[in-house]
């Protein structure tokens, strides 16, 4: 008999939903200290999960979840270069 395959689910920095891995974007802490959106899911570093909804950026901003869960202290460069980041995948959908 035929086992299912296991779907990777990962819960959303913004509003803590769990969602399959596939749907969520990935912000990445490489190992130089940059904060960045990984669009492959692959690149080396820490990395964090968020859903494409264009609160849950704000959210996990505001309240200060990516500095928790990168484990590094987020300027407000990289959340302005993040935010930067979010603009151009949203007009890519």
């Amino acid at each position: 008999m035929a086992q299912k395959k296991k779907v990777p689910v990962r819960t959303c920095l913004g509003c803590q939903d769990k969602k399959q891995k596939r749907e969520l974007i990935r912000i990445v802490r490489t190992p130089v200290g940059d904060i960045d959106l990984d669009h492959t899911g692959k690149a080396n570093g820490r990395g964090t999960y968020i859903c494409p909804a264009s609160d849950c950026l704000d959210k996990a901003l505001k309240k200060d979840r990516l500095k928790k869960a990168l484990k590094y202290n987020v300027t407000d460069e990289d959340k302005e270069r993040l935010k930067e980041q979010w603009e151009h995948v949203k007009e890519d959908e």
